[in-house]
């Protein structure tokens, strides 16, 4: 994997205690692929004298005077701090010093700067968040998950673009199956925008299997989930909510009593296996898609082993063209509407 990461050292809950840790385990998992450290100067410093030994010139640095904070407003840091460890990773990508971005900071600043820095690339209006999620079958990726609330049925079909080039990059899938997140399979149901979005995805050349219900997400039914960002980040926070009820109800059943400990121990594998599945930190880290750069936002409180998974999704997501990926696949769909 020949690609260098740019790597936010101060963004999110835990900063350099889990941006450090999980940068170390990327690269000796990925012998090929570079990092370069952001951050204050002292932080950067003390990880190369502590790092720098073990990677040589596959590690690299560059300051950063100032850090967003998770509750900053996306135009405070925009106005004010034009020399972030956040924009200033981003600024790499865009100098072609990186091929890739990660930040666990602010979602609205990194959206923010990321699109002022970047810029979009043609034929996309809005850039759109995807994540993927477990399903029954594998994964799936959805978007949009808050970036856009209010949505066109234009929207919705270059988020299925863009959301179908991101699978065939990271996933290696040539044609993913689009679905259109609605309230019924029938193409009759939805509002006007989602009725006129399934039109426009019907004619575009995609892989679209039609409308998808909330629970075809987790039955695999399709690749790629397609919703507007008010619709998906519902979505996504109320699976995070269903996951920590079941977590929690599995941990005081096993406690209730010395059988039901017992129990706990003969179901230990199995529950173990079970973890595994739905690890959320296996899913970690959000694309920032639309964009003329790689740029992954990792969950702010993810732990050494998300934050890893978030560069891997970078790095891969950039080691298979994701960008040129998404404009090829928007000039046919262009082409396929102006025939």
């Amino acid at each position: 994997m020949d690609v260098t990461v740019a790597i936010d050292c101060m963004g999110g809950d835990h900063g350099p205690v889990v941006t450090i840790p999980a940068t170390r385990a990327f690269l000796r998992q990925h012998p090929g692929a570079k990092a370069v450290l952001v951050g204050l100067p002292e932080v950067i410093e003390a990880a190369l004298d502590e790092l720098g030994p073990e990677f040589g010139d596959r590690l690299s640095s560059q300051a950063a005077s100032e850090v967003v904070g998770m509750d900053e407003s996306p135009v405070s840091a925009m106005k004010n701090k034009k020399d972030s460890s956040m924009r200033v990773a981003v600024e790499l990508v865009k100098s072609g010093r990186a091929d890739a971005a990660v930040s666990a900071g602010n979602t609205g600043a990194l959206m923010a700067i990321s699109r002022f820095v970047l810029k979009t690339l043609p034929n996309i209006d809005r850039p759109a968040i995807a994540t993927a999620l477990p399903t029954m079958s594998g994964k799936c990726y959805v978007l949009d998950l808050g970036a856009n609330v209010d949505c066109s049925a234009e929207h919705l079909l270059q988020f299925g673009v863009m959301g179908a080039s991101l699978v065939a990059a990271v996933e290696h899938a040539e044609r993913p199956r689009v679905g259109l997140l609605n309230i019924g399979e029938e193409i009759i149901k939805g509002n006007e925008v989602v009725k006129q979005a399934g039109e426009l995805l019907r004619n575009s050349g995609l892989n679209f299997v039609g409308n998808v219900e909330g629970d075809d997400i987790y039955r695999g039914k399709s690749d790629v989930v397609v919703c507007d960002g008010f619709v998906g980040n519902v979505a996504l926070k109320t699976s995070e909510g269903l996951a920590q009820m079941l977590a929690s109800f599995l941990r005081e059943e096993f406690s209730r009593g010395v059988l039901s400990k017992l129990a706990a121990l003969v179901a230990l594998p199995v529950l173990k296996r079970f973890k595994r599945r739905v690890d959320h930190r296996v899913y970690n880290g959000a694309v920032l898609l639309g964009l003329r750069g790689v740029v992954v936002k990792s969950h702010g409180s993810a732990d050494a082993f998300a934050y890893e998974q978030a560069i891997y999704r970078a790095a891969e997501a950039a080691a298979n063209r994701l960008i040129e990926r998404i404009s090829d696949r928007m000039a046919a769909v262009e082409g396929v509407n102006q025939a």
